[in-house]
Order: structure tokens, then C-alpha cells, then sequence
């Protein structure tokens, strides 16, 4: 990593420019432009490739150039623990697949702030406290690891095509006989070929961040995204994947399957569909190592800690809330004579 021009000191990526800063004097270096666009690498020409399991990859070693520490960890970027310098692993030299692409954070510690005052603010019966996640007790800058899949799909399926009829048919009621109209479903078979293409499905690379906070960050700009660079890592911590590409891809291919499954019903058309079998040969599947922002936070309250993370482009947020018990019981109670009073009002306007 290029020192600081100024102090020599190690530079950090500025988030939302295309700049390293030096947290010291303040100088700033710009990040040269990108010589290549972001590839997508053939799948077939991968899969043949002899390769460790991450699992089993020794941790990488860094030497600081502000205090001159050794030290090892199984992140790509982090800081010193002795001086808090950053640190970047040269990750061309290992038995693990290269970040093809990273999304550069935009959000600032300033926009973090907003982002989270704002989420605090908009939970419904939250403790006031809440309202200090703004302070969090830590939060840091990460790049996650996600792996993202195209193909080119055909499938052919079978299934039933459902048509919606009525018929008129009589019941007793109170001694009377009265009609009515049913509707039925008349079903008939079905098949046919659907094909669509898949760009950039995306699966997280890390089990470190529960899947459901990660799915609520989305949508991600991805066309935003520059070819990898370590530069971008300077200053912010980096995972590194521990979901095999392998494992990625049959996660894809299991989202493929729920869209195509769409497809077919939508190819069979008529009032209802039923889908009995679906057979898809994939092609030209592509795939590539990409590097996303987040904010990890994390707050105390009432003696245990919650999770918050913030997406780094879009300062969307998920995470851990608490409830207070208190504004739900008066909420309650609030509904509970509301209701009350207009079973009164009710039962008085027929005296």
C-alpha cells in the first residue's frame, strides 16, 4: 500500500471518494483509475482447477508498516492491534479464488449515524433507549464476501393447466330451497419449454452475518462496482469467503429454480396451474468473487447486546431491536377500551 506523500504514515480509503486519506496530516492520494472492466469467469474452465478448501487455507500474515508488528488473521484487510494501522493481505499469492470486484463504500461514519437515528426512530414500540443506537457501543466498516451467478437456462416442464367454470346447484336452508353458484376447476395437461437468462444472482460468501439481515440490505447497485482493488480495502475490515464456490452455486441455482418454476406457470397460463416436473439445462454459467459494504453495529440494552448492520452504499438497515413491554401493554389497553367504548356507543344507539 502507497504511504501517506505527506507523513509517510499508512493512508485509508476515504468512503464515498475515490481517494486515499491520511488520518494524520489529512493529505490525500488519489486511486488510480481501473486499467480493466469487472470479468465474469467461465464456471466450466473453474471447476476442473485444483484448489483448497478454505477451510483449510492458512491465515495470512501481515507485517504493519507503523509499528512494525507481525501478526496473522483470516480476514483479507483489517487494522494493526498494536497501533490500528491498516493492513491489506496480498490475496494473488494464495490457494483461494481472487475478488474479481468490490463495491466501494459510500456511507460515511456521518451517514451512519443519520441511517440509524432514522431506523431507531421508526420502531414501532421500541424503548426510548433505543433511540441511542446513534452511539453504538462499537461499529465497523466490513466488506463482505458474495459470490454472483449468470446462466443461460432452458427447462422443460410438465404440469396441468387449471380453467375456472360455474354450475348452479340447490341447498336447504331454514327449511327452504335455495340455489347458488359453485365454482369448479376443469384441469388439463400441460408442458412446454421456458428460457431465461440470469445475471449477477447473488449469494453471500460469508456465514458470519445471519441471511436475513443480509437479504433485507438488498437491492445492491452492482453495475456500480470497480474491478478489485486493494486500495479500496485500506482502513476497512475484509472477511474472507467461507461458503465454497460450489456450495454458492447450488444456492443459486435453488433461486433459478423458484423464477423459472414462475415461468412455467406463467407459459401454462389458464385460472390455476400445476407444476409436476421441471427438467432445465443450464449453459454459459459464469461466476465471480465480489466484495460488499456493510456497517456492523452493535448496542446494549437491558444487559444484552443487538446487532445492526448498515448497508455501505445505500445506508439501508436491518437488525436486532428490543420491545418494551410497557408501550405494547398500553397499547393494548389503548385498543382494549377503544373497543369497549364502541360496543357502548353501539348497544346505547339501539336503546
Amino acid at each position: 500500500m502507497t504511504p501517506c506523500s505527506g507523513c509517510g504514515a499508512s493512508v485509508e480509503f476515504a468512503p464515498g471518494t475515490t481517494v486515499l486519506t491520511c488520518p494524520y496530516c489529512g493529505a490525500q492520494t488519489a486511486i488510480a483509475p481501473a486499467e480493466r472492466a469487472v470479468r465474469e469467469h467461465s464456471w466450466a474452465g473453474f471447476a476442473g482447477l485444483p484448489r483448497k478448501p478454505v477451510a483449510t487455507l492458512a491465515p495470512y500474515s501481515f507485517t504493519c508498516r507503523g509499528c512494525g508488528a507481525v501478526t496473522q488473521s483470516d480476514k483479507i484487510s483489517s487494522r494493526c492491534q498494536f497501533c490500528a494501522a491498516p493492513l491489506v493481505a496480498d490475496v494473488t499469492t494464495g490457494e483461494q479464488v481472487v475478488p474479481e470486484a468490490v463495491l466501494p463504500f459510500a456511507v460515511d461514519r456521518a451517514a451512519l449515524r443519520t441511517a440509524l437515528r432514522g431506523w431507531a426512530s421508526s420502531r414501532w414500540f421500541a424503548p426510548n433507549s433505543l433511540k441511542r443506537v446513534t452511539e453504538a457501543e462499537s461499529s465497523h466498516s466490513s466488506y463482505l464476501p458474495h459470490w454472483t451467478y449468470d446462466a443461460r437456462t432452458v427447462s422443460q416442464y410438465r404440469g396441468e393447466r387449471g380453467e375456472h367454470y360455474w354450475v348452479e346447484e340447490q341447498y336447504r336452508e331454514n327449511g327452504e330451497t335455495k340455489t347458488r353458484s359453485v365454482r369448479k376447476t376443469r384441469w388439463y395437461p400441460a408442458s412446454g419449454t421456458v428460457a431465461r437468462d440470469f445475471d449477477d444472482v447473488l449469494v453471500a460468501g460469508t456465514t458470519r452475518i445471519m441471511p436475513e439481515h443480509l437479504d433485507d440490505l438488498e437491492p445492491w447497485p452492482l453495475a456500480d462496482a470497480e474491478p478489485y482493488r486493494p486500495e479500496f480495502l485500506a482502513g476497512h475490515e475484509t472477511l474472507r469467503y467461507d461458503v465454497e464456490p460450489e456450495t454458492g452455486l447450488g444456492t443459486a441455482q435453488s433461486r433459478m429454480a423458484t423464477v423459472i418454476t414462475g415461468d412455467c406457470r406463467h407459459d401454462i397460463g389458464g385460472d390455476e396451474q400445476r407444476v409436476t416436473s421441471v427438467e432445465t439445462a443450464y449453459s454459459d454459467v459464469t461466476f465471480k468473487l465480489m466484495l460488499l459494504p456493510v456497517w456492523i453495529a452493535c448496542y446494549l440494552h437491558a444487559g444484552r447486546t443487538y446487532n445492526v448492520i448498515v448497508n455501505g452504499r445505500t445506508a439501508e438497515v436491518s437488525g436486532e431491536r428490543p420491545y418494551s413491554k410497557a408501550k405494547i401493554a398500553a397499547a393494548v389497553t389503548a385498543t382494549l377500551l377503544l373497543l369497549a367504548t364502541i360496543l357502548i356507543a353501539i348497544q346505547l344507539n339501539r336503546s
